[in-house]
């Protein structure tokens, strides 16, 4: 059952604009109410004292592929449930079920195991839908994706991945490719988020797609084009055209690993508070301890000094980190105020999907999704749609 009405008090309650202390924080039939004064509660409010820590929306993670050696690539309700319940225990309360590139037999087996598990109630966090991560990627920037399952859009496969579409959040892939404006089109027009990533794209291609639909792009730094000449001429990129274009919403994988600070702090600069996004890329590694190995699509890796390395050592592969803790780099290595660093992993992931009028904030008549953390960001307890997590004290 959902607590009916209840108040979290002495709490640093997180809007999107300030920080607030000395009032409480009224949930109703798991909606936010809003902030109130403690002596104007009436005395049948459940009282919930926070004890001084943070109390921030639910976090939000639109680009995360596992943990604890599972992915979202497994077609199976114990995949799904493993990932979604360590995400709920860090305070992260809803998500994009990310695939990583596969065969389409096998991308299409993912999307029905995601309509199954959408088709009822679940424990953990909140599936807003899927993040098609590929398969349409460039194959110098591949990274750790799968090269052997890597192809063109202009192939007609993504009819069967779109016949999908009402649980397609996202989709990213290389604007450059043959049939990737089109692509675009199409996915502007069933309203799925359309995404650059893994990309040999110049600027030019990147204002074309733009002009096609193209709103986000994953990963900055991450497996992008950037600046080449020819001859005394200069061609921005990918990477340039995420740091310059204002049209567009950008991620960053806040690990401390796949970018040193000062690329954070100009992502920061260049992006702004409003559009940056915070997403973990987190793999089957995540939670795992160094030197565990595991697998995305058809390869297998290891976590090495805190985040996923190809066995190579020649490219990281994906993070083994979840998002509650890539806000304590944003705030103590990047510097970025409290509210910002909060926003970028709670409002502005929840904007780029959709989900603002829902998710994102503690502001009145949104979903009771909120976290209560401890000054390092360990999550106390956490709220899904009004429930405590069983396990959420500390």
């Amino acid at each position: 059952m959902l607590d009916k009405t209840f108040a979290i008090l002495n709490g640093r309650v997180v809007l999107p604009d300030r920080l607030v202390t000395g009032k409480a924080l009224l949930v109703e039939d798991g909606r936010i109410v809003g902030l109130t004064g403690v002596d104007d509660l009436s005395d049948d409010v459940e009282r919930i004292d926070a004890g001084g820590r943070l109390v921030t929306p639910g976090l939000i993670d639109i680009h995360t592929h596992g943990a604890l050696g599972h992915t979202f690539n497994e077609p199976t309700a114990e995949a799904f449930g493993v990932i979604t319940a360590e995400n709920a225990r860090r305070g992260v309360t809803s998500l994009l079920a990310t695939t990583s590139t596969a065969p389409i037999d096998d991308l299409v087996a993912s999307l029905e195991t995601a309509r199954e598990w959408l088709a009822q109630p679940r424990p953990g966090a909140q599936v807003l839908g899927v993040h098609l991560e590929g398969p349409y990627f460039e194959r110098q920037q591949a990274g750790a994706q799968d090269p052997a399952a890597v192809r063109n859009p202009d192939d007609g496969t993504p009819d069967a991945l779109l016949a999908h579409a009402d649980l397609v959040r996202m989709m990213s892939y290389a604007p450059e490719l043959p049939g990737a404006l089109a692509l675009t089109r199409r996915l502007a027009r069933l309203g799925i988020v359309a995404a650059a990533g893994h990309s040999m794209a110049r600027d030019t291609d990147v204002l074309a797609a733009m002009d096609a639909g193209l709103s986000h792009i994953i990963h900055v730094w991450s497996a992008q084009s950037t600046t080449v000449r020819e001859g005394p001429w200069r061609k921005p990129g990918l990477l340039e055209a995420s740091l310059a274009f204002d049209g567009l919403t950008v991620e960053m994988i806040a690990d401390n690993r796949h970018l040193p600070p000062t690329l954070m702090k100009l992502a920061v600069k260049c992006v702004g508070s409003d559009r940056l996004c915070i997403v973990s890329d987190a793999t089957s590694g995540a939670g795992l301890p160094d030197g565990s190995r595991f697998r995305m699509g058809g390869l297998e890796y290891e976590v090495s000094d805190g985040v996923g390395m190809m066995l190579d050592r020649s490219s990281f592969a994906g993070s083994s980190t979840l998002l509650n803790q890539m806000l304590p780099v944003l705030v103590d290595v990047v510097g970025v105020p409290l509210v910002e660093a909060v926003r970028m992993a709670t409002l502005n992931p929840a904007r780029v999907i959709g989900a603002d009028k829902r998710k994102g904030s503690l502001l009145p008549g949104k979903d009771a999704d909120l976290a209560i953390f401890n000054d390092d960001f360990t999550a106390w307890r956490v709220m899904i749609g009004g429930r405590w997590l069983e396990d959420g004290q500390r």
